[in-house]
């Protein structure tokens, strides 16, 4: 009994942990068996290798998802709470990379759907520990959230903008000139707006073109603006994370970045204690 709560206590250091020589094995060849499958059914949508190899791809295929499940068996095996393991995030998304393979058994369409196996390297960022990246990370987020009410009201007057752009035409240039309906007015207006153009409507009447040339103007003035917002708040987030100054007591090193005391031990953040 013993023997088998060990042996069950090693596998679930080399399964789940990566801070071990072993875990990191076994992550680094899992995360390139993640890649060999995906390789795999990038080859298979290629109509000349499909036709010339598709038996082939099938079984290699198979044998991906046998040690998919396998491991999936194992990780369910040796978690001190399996529940918990199947219905977290991870064990979510190792579940979906075994259930297409089975699918295409009925289904040879889902086969495209082993392309979610992709969400499984993911696990690099355990692998690897990226620590400092994930921080930046955080800036990102810590910025996204600062702009959030402004981008949403940016993202309302655009919104805004092109419907009036994209009514005017459809009542200036009309179905014979391809604008067929508002939302086909819309559509036009969101693609000059965003100064994409691909040409498929074009406005043809002398009204038409000087709105249409407004519209474009008005892309190219408004384009830069979520950069700025975002810009902004990410450079807040970094400065606030620089104010933050180490207790040169007892070396707590996060504090609020307009802290003046120490939140740990009350000493003075900005002096120095002799």
């Amino acid at each position: 009994m013993d023997s088998n709560n060990d042996w069950r206590q090693r596998l679930y250091v080399m399964v789940f942990q990566s801070d071990t020589v072993a875990g990191r094995r076994f992550d680094g060849i899992l995360l390139l068996t993640i890649l060999a499958s995906l390789v795999i059914v990038m080859l298979d949508s290629i109509d000349q290798v499909h036709q010339n190899y598709a038996d082939v791809l099938a079984y290699i295929e198979w044998g991906f998802t046998l040690v998919f499940l396998i491991e999936y068996g194992l990780r369910l095996y040796c978690s001190p709470k399996p529940l918990r393991y199947a219905f977290s995030f991870y064990g979510l998304v190792d579940l979906l990379a075994i259930v297409p393979g089975i699918l295409a058994l009925y289904y040879s369409d889902a086969q495209y759907l082993l392309i979610i196996r992709i969400i499984r390297m993911l696990r690099i960022f355990r692998v690897l520990k990226l620590s400092p990246y994930l921080k930046q990370a955080n800036y990102l987020m810590a910025a996204l959230r600062g702009s959030k009410q402004k981008i949403v009201v940016f993202l309302v007057s655009v919104c805004t903008l092109v419907t009036v752009f994209g009514t005017l035409m459809y009542v200036i240039e009309g179905p014979e000139h391809g604008f067929t309906s508002i939302p086909k007015g819309i559509y036009w207006a969101i693609v000059t707006l965003t100064t994409v153009g691909f040409g498929d409507i074009v406005p043809k009447t002398p009204l038409g073109q000087v709105i249409s040339s407004l519209v474009m103007i008005t892309g190219y003035s408004i384009i830069a603006v979520p950069t700025g917002i975002f810009t902004a708040e990410l450079a807040s987030a970094m400065r606030g994370e620089q104010l933050q100054t180490d207790c040169p007591v007892c070396k707590k090193d996060s504090h609020e970045p307009n802290a003046a005391f120490c939140s740990r031990c009350g000493n003075n953040l900005f002096h120095k204690v002799e």
